[in-house]
């Protein structure tokens, strides 16, 4: 579904850039040309001004803030890499890359389950899953549709690659969760009876633990659900014992421009690492922590 409308949007805008060449190039080329780059700049506008947001609203927060050179150097990754993410991979290869559910020789015993984030679906994933097939160990990405529904209703989607996962391997798998996804993860652990059983650890990307300041202007249910000290987030983190939460490795960074304050993206009791001046999804193929995940999921 998600995959569908992406496509559609990429089609009008494609659309609106050839009308609108169409029409200003024969009167003016200069006019069209700053028309089309006006449109072509959209999304790196909207992204510069999730960063000035951000860096403004992060002064009060005690993550060590970032400089004005490092805000922009993660903009700059965000532009590059967005494109790729949101154009590309997500519209034209959600199933470029498949689960894998045998596990290869020599694989880690334990297997993982890749949960995307807000308007996103598994082929974000897509490095990931060539990576972890390539050493063979056993993992499952499931979309998480409709994409604009209440966070607990993709927890039947999420327990059902969770079953897939345990019986490949006969293990509680790692979660590894990019932004709601790992709210998606909480409401799971709550909603499921025995779910604490069945997952090993739960790793998180820029997840909004204790809501975000941009979903104040999050309409759909599952943006409303991510407001910061709202009743859905304080209803879960009430119902959390400690010991639940002890079993997750929250990652945040100073320069996240989706999930800010950057110290929301802890959560209390869990394993918080701080990761400084990465985006937000800039953050989920950053060398450093890949390869700290990676050598967590290699790990039984």
């Amino acid at each position: 579904m998600l995959a569908r409308l992406q496509r559609c949007l990429l089609l009008a805008a494609a659309l609106l850039l050839a009308g609108w060449l169409a029409w200003a190039g024969p009167r003016s080329p200069a006019l069209a040309a700053a028309g089309a780059a006006l449109l072509l700049g959209v999304p790196a506008i909207v992204l510069a001004l999730e960063s000035l947001l951000m860096h403004r609203v992060n002064r009060a927060d005690p993550a060590p803030r970032a400089s004005a050179r490092a805000v922009a150097a993660a903009w700059w990754a965000e532009v590059r890499l967005a494109p790729r993410v949101f154009c590309g991979r997500q519209p034209f290869a959600e199933h470029a890359v498949p689960d894998l559910l045998v596990r290869g020789d020599g694989a880690p015993a334990r297997g993982v389950v890749l949960v995307h984030g807000f308007v996103c679906n598994r082929a974000f994933w897509n490095p990931w899953l060539r990576a972890l097939r390539a050493r063979g160990q056993v993992v499952v990405a499931p979309s998480l549709e409709p994409p604009f529904a209440a966070i607990d209703d993709f927890v039947p989607t999420l327990d059902a690659a969770v079953r897939q996962v345990e019986a490949a391997t006969g293990l509680p798998p790692v979660l590894v969760c990019h932004s709601m996804g790992g709210l998606v993860a909480r409401a799971w652990l709550h909603a499921v009876p025995g779910a604490g059983a069945r997952v090993h650890h739960v790793v998180t990307l820029g997840t909004p633990h204790r809501g975000t300041w941009l979903a104040r202007f999050g309409h759909a249910p599952s943006g409303s659900q991510m407001r910061p000290d709202g009743d859905w987030l304080r209803r879960l983190a009430a119902a959390e014992p400690p010991e639940r939460t002890a079993r997750f490795t929250c990652w945040y960074s100073n320069c996240d421009n989706i999930v800010f304050p950057a110290s929301t993206a802890t959560l209390p009791g869990a394993d918080n690492r701080f990761v400084a001046d990465v985006a937000h999804v800039q953050m989920v193929f950053h060398p450093p922590v890949v390869r700290a995940c990676m050598a967590l999921l290699a790990l039984d």
